[in-house]
């Protein structure tokens, strides 16, 4: 049953098509599998099994009577707890809807159920997905399978642990400041984040924004990309849906990457401190990249502005969402969540101006960097993963961390860019801890990105080390 677990999503999906596998014995197989390690990581947090078994069976009457099977037919799934599932219980990882069960789904649930996904239950989050470590008041912190006194990253922290321990083969999450790429580094699977549109959200407040999208995890680039096949197409409900259909990313992966102009920094050209295992992992996932052909240069865009466009529009977001919040509740929400929405009122209408501003003028610096280079390669994350009990690393690198925003540069840096960027595994520090990449690519060049992951990635087979309690 545990080999079934560590099938990839295409290895299931085909097998079950061809009905070697029944969608119950996935399911049955993926439960036992939570029962048998979750209490070890904490991933997932709500479990919906009954619920999973009737969907199973009815997934394999589908099948028995030769009806037309969607693209992950059987594929058990728990998704992301601060995405709304109708009927199922969606905390956010707050106390404050510790008890909430949504009456509708969001569009990105909705998309995965009706491509034939099996819902097992959902993931832990930080609180309201503030922060790249997952712990909450209501189900305590997740911790990362390869060494469980260490964070798992966040915010889609559960999901990605979950992915690492053979809980479920797929994953979708979110990616404001790196949410996507920080736990999938940590836990050693596959994180993108998507060009702003490619995945469109509904409901959604702040409906023309992009600096936050939902995106794939999974243990294979080839499976974030099946799943990107669903998750992505437009959207009348979304403003910025790009209308490019999802189907695109159903393609296979392999190309020649000989020639591919690939320029790659370990520090973000000198704007960030990172810590050396780090470092020393992304400058041995270049001479991958030069031994498979590629033309690799050390070189970086100028990130100038990134910090300060980053920071104000992620302070203003904060003020809309959680500012009525503060007299009603504040004393409800963790202390960075009101300093972060604090910080957002009392911004000004130019300060929002200068941060639109400090945003166009880097997305026309990468424009103008990626007329010379086709990617750029960086770390994931500036530290390995952490001890579980800190909120945030402390220092990096020598380098004091003033809030719980600094450590994750290397991930927001590139959000304000506006170009798709693909965490893939990528190596392990001396103490067997994951070291994600950061492989970046022109804005809406999504497909090439994971083009050159999928490359990377098989020549690395990085990916194939599990954990022990996997």
């Amino acid at each position: 049953m545990t080999d079934i677990c560590f099938l990839t999503t295409r290895e299931l999906r085909a097998a079950l098509g061809a009905r070697d596998l029944s969608a119950r014995e996935v399911v049955e197989a993926h439960l036992r599998q939570i029962e048998r390690v979750n209490a070890d990581v904490n991933a997932v947090v709500t479990l919906v099994g009954e619920q999973a078994l009737a969907e199973a069976a009815a997934a394999d009457e589908r099948a028995a009577r030769g009806a037309e099977l969607p693209a992950l037919h059987g594929i058990p799934v728990a998704h992301k707890d601060t995405h709304d599932t109708a009927g199922i219980r969606t905390t956010y990882g707050s106390p404050l809807h510790a008890h909430h069960v949504p009456e509708r789904d969001e569009l990105v649930i909705e998309r995965m159920r009706a491509a034939g996904v099996i819902t097992l239950g959902k993931t832990n989050v930080p609180e309201f997905a503030a922060g790249s470590h997952t712990f909450n008041p209501v189900f305590g912190a997740t911790r990362n399978p390869y060494d469980p006194a260490r964070s798992a990253g966040g915010s889609s922290g559960g999901a990605a642990a979950a992915l690492a321990s053979g809980m479920h083969p797929l994953a979708d999450g979110s990616d404001l400041g790196g949410s996507l790429r920080n736990p999938a580094s940590f836990c050693n699977v596959v994180g993108f984040r998507p060009s702003p549109g490619r995945v469109p959200s509904w409901p959604a407040p702040l409906g023309w924004t992009g600096l936050s999208t939902a995106g794939p995890m999974a243990r294979t680039v080839a499976d974030a990309a099946l799943l990107l096949s669903v998750l992505a197409g437009p959207d009348p409900r979304s403003p910025i849906a790009l209308d490019e259909p999802g189907e695109t990313f159903a393609r296979p992966l392999d190309t020649d990457v000989r020639g591919l102009r690939v320029a790659w920094s370990p520090d973000l050209g000198g704007a960030v401190p990172v810590e050396p295992e780090v470092a020393a992992v992304v400058e041995a996932s270049a001479d991958v990249l030069a031994d498979l052909g590629c033309a690799v240069e050390r070189a970086c865009p100028d990130f100038t502005g990134a910090d300060e466009a980053f920071r104000i529009l992620r302070a203003w977001q904060f003020a809309v969402k959680f500012g009525p919040m503060l007299d009603t509740a504040g004393d409800r929400l963790k202390d960075s969540i009101r300093w972060n929405t604090e910080e957002g009122l009392r911004l000004s209408g130019t300060d929002l101006g200068r941060a639109e501003v400090l945003r166009t003028e880097l997305f026309h610096r990468f424009r103008e960097f990626f007329g010379r280079y086709d990617f750029l390669m960086l770390p994931v994350s500036q530290v390995p993963p952490f001890d579980s009990a800190l909120e945030y690393p402390t220092t990096v690198a020598g380098t004091a961390m003033e809030t719980y925003l600094d450590w994750m540069r290397s991930a927001y840096y590139v959000t304000v860019s506006g170009s798709p960027a693909l965490s893939v595994p990528a190596g392990f520090t001396p103490d067997g801890l994951p070291v994600g990449v950061q492989i970046v690519g022109p804005h809406r060049a999504d497909f090439a990105v994971l083009q050159l992951g999928h490359a990377f990635e098989q020549a690395t087979q990085t990916a194939r080390r599990r954990p022990a309690l996997a």
